[in-house]
């Protein structure tokens, strides 16, 4: 059998996941008001850093960084902390990139990280294609720790390596430009949008709104479909010693999910890849986040779906990653 996305495992547990990341906004700002005469700056409104969405999307890039640097032993808990000195983002890009970069491992004084820091966003400006006007980012902004600009740049450099990332879509914020001259100081207030709209796939457009008609209207037709996705999951992990009996709660974990992709596709999940007994919501995060990428990565799943829904029992998301499974694998075993 073939092994997907196969790493060797370890026997040490994973340090990456030990403690769930702190939330987003809970350290203390950075006084991203204060602003040098002549010079500009923007940064996200402080009462905007607590929105649902932003601190959603936040979350899900540390869970991605860390994911994706898992054997590397480290581990980000906070984004404009943790990237500022460029160390986070040279493993990213070796990782995902495979950039070699002529830069020092590890920088000791801020001159050394700032200059490592302008090295590696050349790099990336490089790497990504974009116009001057299209780059979000400075070595300035980044240094000094800017939110704004550091989830500019991670955004940007997900959507280049890896396209069919589940990034949670529409994420807008409130932006402060602060512009300060010898003589006045000049502040004005936009929204910027941060990720893009995602436009799904017609048919998974047709699903969703089936299953908002279903759950809205029709939630006897809705325990229905419940039962034949049952039956179908049964079917295929019961050869595993499983049994599922409840579709609303017992793929929260992503345990079924791993484990029925890898009995419908035909390959072994090399068990240091996942955590087949999660112990915390991170965990958890972190086994349904890869059950999402390996049906992006099959073009199986069009529809944007973040892996905190299914977790949170999200009835409607759940039920779409088993219909993009159903769709493809009703007729196996026959």
């Amino acid at each position: 059998m073939m092994s997907a996305k196969e790493k060797p495992s370890e026997a040490a547990e994973p340090v990456f996941f030990s403690a769930f990341p702190e939330s987003p906004g809970t350290h203390q700002l950075p006084h991203e008001e204060d602003v040098a005469p002549d010079k500009r700056k923007k940064y996200i409104k402080p009462s905007s850093r607590h929105d649902p969405q932003l601190e959603a999307l936040q979350r899900f890039l540390i869970n991605w960084i860390n994911t994706t640097l898992k054997h590397e032993r480290i581990v980000v808990k906070n984004l404009e902390e943790d990237l500022y000195d460029g160390l986070v983002l040279h493993h990213l890009l070796e990782k995902l990139g495979s950039l070699s970069l002529e830069v020092e491992k590890i920088a000791l004084t801020e001159k050394k990280k700032r200059l490592k820091l302008e090295v590696i966003l050349k790099a990336v400006n490089q790497c990504l294609q974009l116009e001057e006007r299209e780059v979000k980012w400075t070595v300035d902004t980044i240094f000094e720790k800017n939110l704004l600009s550091t989830l500019h740049l991670l955004v940007a450099i997900a959507q280049h390596f890896q396209p069919k990332l589940a990034i949670p879509p529409n994420v807008n914020v409130a932006v402060i430009a602060k512009e300060s001259t010898s003589s006045e100081s000049e502040t004005a207030c936009t929204i910027e949008r941060i990720t893009q709209d995602r436009e799904p796939a017609e048919n998974s457009s047709i699903s969703a709104e089936i299953f908002d008609e279903l759950l809205n209207h029709a939630p006897r037709k809705l325990d229905a479909v419940k039962e034949v996705f049952l039956k179908f999951v049964n079917k295929h992990v019961g050869g595993l010693g499983l049994n599922v009996e409840d579709v609303d709660s017992q793929f929260a974990d992503g345990v079924i999910l791993l484990l029925l992709i890898g009995e419908l596709q035909g390959y072994f999940l090399n068990l240091g890849n996942f955590f087949l007994n999660p112990s915390s919501t991170s965990e958890m995060i972190h086994n349904v986040s890869l059950a999402i990428d390996l049906l992006m990565d099959g073009d199986l799943l069009e529809v944007p779906i973040n892996p905190e829904d299914v977790v949170n029992q999200d009835v409607k998301s759940t039920l779409l990653i088993l219909y993009c499974l159903f769709s493809k694998y009703k007729t196996k075993g026959t």
